[in-house]
């Protein structure tokens, strides 16, 4: 037989057991409730201040000088801190499970078989944070892409090993005519001038193999492509005058990486006087004079090519005799 003081009744059980859990859940909902606030009022401080120039840009390149390369680095710093936010969360999470959950003796803790809404939560969270920046991304990216019928200035951008032409056009496409040119040389760095406050089309191809076109100050690159294929694409606007330096992005050959130009940004006055001197026959380094600017590369210098006679057969022999 079994006393009646030692029998446990079942409804006291479980009231126990609900006061228990409901007690852990305002505790939980307590700490999650914190944990928000937290995040919230990082994000608070985060916009508060100019976050890309504090983290250094979360290694995005910063001093964009066209509204394209502003709306990137908005985009990857806005990106940056949704990340940021998420695993400040995530990080949270675990580090109040590890705490809470800890081993306090040999009993098993509660087993929690599921529960709906938080499955629903990290479902649909999930989706809700890569659909926005998707959105978002598609918008900037289709903005980056846009081209106009009618730009102000265009320039067809003609690569070659290892080096690049610049020919200023009276229209779009094959059929128009260049009324000025640019051309490098092993000696003397081609220099692109263009002006402030216009929008620039460029039309790009190579002579023969793909190189690509980057201006770090744009904040993306292009491929130029042999061939029949002219990639197009075009700047609302210039912002800055200036000097900037400009690569081949494409591994190219032996002189890959000696294949720079400079990007010279002046006002539309001197732009015009220095096509205008450029039409009447002057060198690129003359018309750059005429305008007050300097003839030559500030931003990089020629390479040397090495092109000698020591340098290809330095020991005389003929071709294909081997040490």
């Amino acid at each position: 037989m079994v006393a009646r003081s030692s029998e446990v009744r079942p409804s006291a059980v479980r009231h126990s057991a609900s006061r228990g859990a409901g007690e852990r859940r305002r505790r939980g909902a307590g700490r999650l409730a914190g944990l928000g606030l937290g995040g919230a009022a990082m994000l608070v401080l985060l916009t508060g201040c100019d976050v890309g120039r504090t983290f250094d840009g979360f290694g995005w390149p910063q001093g964009g000088i066209t509204p394209q390369s502003h709306r990137m680095y908005d985009l990857w710093i806005a990106s940056c801190i949704a990340a940021l936010a998420v695993g400040v969360f995530v990080w949270g999470l675990i580090f109040w499970c590890v705490i809470r959950y800890r081993k306090r003796g040999n009993a098993l803790p509660v087993q929690t078989r599921y529960n709906l809404p938080m499955e629903f939560l990290y479902t649909i969270t999930p989706i809700l944070i890569v659909s926005v920046l998707f959105y978002y991304t598609a918008v900037v990216q289709t903005g980056v892409d846009k081209t106009t019928k009618n730009p102000d200035v265009t320039v067809e951008v003609v690569a070659f090993k290892w080096n690049w032409q610049f020919n200023y056009r009276d229209g779009q496409g094959r059929d128009a005519k260049t009324v000025a040119s640019v051309l490098g040389t092993s000696d003397v760095i081609p220099v692109l001038v263009l002006p402030t406050g216009k929008s620039i089309r460029f039309e790009e191809t190579s002579r023969d193999v793909i190189h690509s076109f980057w201006v770090p100050e744009l904040l993306f690159k292009r491929d130029v492509m042999p061939g029949n294929v002219r990639n197009v694409f075009e700047v609302s606007s210039l912002d800055e005058e200036g000097e900037y330096v400009g690569r081949c992005a494409e591994l190219c050959g032996t002189y890959h990486a000696f294949m720079n130009f400079e990007l010279r940004v002046v006002s539309p006055q001197q732009y015009d006087q220095f096509l205008a001197e450029k039409k009447a026959g002057k060198s690129t380094q003359d018309a750059l004079r005429a305008i007050g600017e300097e003839p030559y590369a500030q931003t990089t210098k020629p390479f040397d090519t090495r092109r000698t006679k020591n340098n290809f057969n330095p020991s005389g022999a003929s071709a294909g005799v081997g040490s």
